[in-house]
């Protein structure tokens, strides 16, 4: 291929990796919060892509419980992997009419129409104290919960006065995982004075049983002093301290009524199968990816269970990494786990893939319930002309590179008789590379802001998960989670692999344990690992990291200076 073929290649590549997509999603309301008091604001917030229009959303279904004290708007791009999404929020702040069970109706906003949402008014809240002007308290949502369920701790401070230099103690809890949630603030009115209201709320997830001690929690402020000249500098300011807790949870263990192997204690848990194309029309040799995601909702993406794909005979299951992750609901996290495999019939013939059941503890009502996804059959045929092709894993195969010939508008081989090309081809060669530079600029732009998020994920959150799938003895989890701790260590090289951790650490023991997993989870072997061994070796090597650099300066956790 001529210099200018690779140069249109490389470049075409690029446009078409950086084209522009848009994400298509129905409108969606949300609350920060599902439970207030009378006289509380409330936000609520529409977001829309740019297939509907906010400006034309009809407030007035909200008007009858609802009294609508501001609204504003915004807008939010992201880029990531060269897609653009767009989307735009509409924030509305409001309060309620009344108590009771109400609920926030659909909305219209352009083409979509928003689902319903419930929210629960209380009595108004009461200070206690008609002269106290601050007031810091704090509160779990439960007295009782199981081991490694979620309890959400609020602390909370309400003003009725202007205070500067606020400041809440460091939060810090001993055999509990502790997850920082959103803050929340918003404006009451209680006993005609209006008060500013903020709350800092954790999930806490504790990692034992009997008595978790939630320590007291110190709150202070200075009210600003008036000034009485121009030369007055007003000082520090008066001192406000407030001290709340300490407060005592009874942690349960484990009900001997739970069954299964992976202690899951949930609010709620779903599980969804999808599939890339109709298992029912495969063709021998053909695959088809199926999708596994389970939501929890009160629970870490670290405690679902992995799936495991049951073999069948004349099925070929070729497994990827799973996706694990959370997202933020009013009533805490919604832990999120999705695996993936690709399924590869190798002989005509009606399949059935059992049923997938997954037990999990209710907190709420305490019994164990099951999410299930039902039993599929798949339908494998011969491909046309009766002859199937040789079973493999199905990787994706690479186009042949196009000559510049075959390229629509290319010169024809008598170009060099014609005066006019060296010119053209000088211009051509010029523009193109012009482009060439601007699109690599445009790229290292945004691989360097992916690399900024990608430095940003927490050593010590990672760390913690790991910890916790090795005390699950969840070998996938513990894959996942080991190379994703791993990458926060190395984020210049970071290893994707096991096998390429291992040679990153060169620690033989931990090399073995790896091995031995890999081998439970994709070989034909069965070897014997151990979580507890694997936690072990890690805690040692996050040590020595910290202590002593890596030989390899480029792959330095702390690079010495230079």
């Amino acid at each position: 291929m001529t210099f200018i073929g690779r140069i249109f290649c490389a470049a075409l590549t690029m446009l078409l990796s950086l084209g522009t997509t848009y994400a298509i999603a129905a409108a969606q309301a949300t609350l920060d919060r599902d439970r207030i008091a009378l006289g509380d604001t409330l936000t609520l917030t529409i977001t829309a892509t740019d297939n509907d229009d906010l400006s034309d959303a009809s407030l007035d279904p909200l008007f009858a419980d609802f009294e609508v004290l501001q609204r504003s708007s915004s807008s939010n791009t992201n880029i990531v992997n060269g897609r653009i999404s767009r989307s735009r929020q509409l924030i509305i702040e409001m309060t309620p009419r009344r108590q009771g069970d109400l609920v926030i109706p659909p909305l219209d906003v352009g083409n979509s129409t928003t689902a319903a949402i419930p929210v629960t008014v209380g009595p108004p809240a009461s200070m206690g104290d008609s002269d106290e002007t601050v007031v810091f308290d704090m509160e779990l949502d439960q007295k009782q919960a199981y081991v490694q369920s979620q309890v959400i701790l609020t602390l909370r401070v309400s003003q009725a006065i202007h205070l500067e230099r606020r400041e809440i103690s460091e939060f810090t809890l001993n055999n509990a995982f502790v997850k920082p949630l959103e803050q929340r603030s918003f404006q009451t009115r209680i006993d005609g004075r209006q008060w500013r209201v903020d709350e800092i709320r954790y999930a806490i997830f504790p990692e034992q049983s009997g008595t978790l001690e939630i320590p007291q929690q110190v709150f202070s402020g200075r009210m600003p002093q008036r000034r009485r000249s121009l030369f007055d500098l007003g000082g520090n300011g008066q001192l406000v301290r407030r001290i709340a807790g300490p407060i005592s949870l009874e942690v349960l263990p484990i009900p001997a009524a739970f069954v299964g192997d992976n202690w899951l204690p949930a609010r709620n848990v779903t599980v969804e199968e999808s599939w890339s194309s109709p298992p029912e029309q495969l063709d021998v040799g053909d695959s088809a990816t199926r999708s596994i995601r389970i939501t929890a909702e009160g629970a870490q993406g670290a405690q679902l269970p992995p799936i495991l794909f049951k073999p069948v005979d004349g099925l070929k299951y070729y497994p990827d990494q799973p996706n694990i992750g959370e997202e933020e609901l009013p009533s805490g996290l919604l832990g999120i786990r999705e695996d993936n495999a690709a399924v590869v019939p190798t002989r005509a013939g009606t399949y059935t893939i059992p049923e997938l059941r997954i037990p999990w503890w209710d907190t709420q009502n305490r019994t164990l319930n099951y999410a299930v996804v039902p039993a599929r059959e798949i339908i494998a045929a011969l491909p046309a002309g009766g002859v199937a092709p040789a079973t493999s894993t199905p990787l994706p195969v690479a186009e042949a590179e196009p000559s510049i010939s075959t390229l629509p508008g290319a010169l024809s081989s008598g170009r060099e008789s014609n005066p006019l090309w060296p010119t053209i081809a000088a211009v051509t060669t010029t523009g193109w590379l012009l482009t060439l530079f601007y699109l690599w600029r445009s790229r290292r732009t945004i691989q360097t802001r992916h690399s900024e998020e990608h430095d940003s994920v927490s050593e010590k959150q990672t760390f913690k998960e790991l910890l916790a799938a090795c005390r699950q003895e969840d070998a996938l989890a513990v894959r996942s989670a080991i190379i994703a701790w791993s990458a926060t260590l190395f984020p210049d090289t970071p290893p994707h692999s096991l096998e390429q951790l291992s040679t990153r650490f060169a620690d033989g023991e931990l090399a073995a344990q790896l091995d031995a997993l890999d081998s439970e989870l994709f070989g034909s072997t069965q070897m014997t690992w151990s979580g507890a061994t694997v936690a072990e070796r890690a805690k040692q090597l996050r040590s020595q990291h910290k202590t002593k650099p890596p030989a390899n300066s480029a792959l330095a956790l702390y690079p010495s200076p230079g």
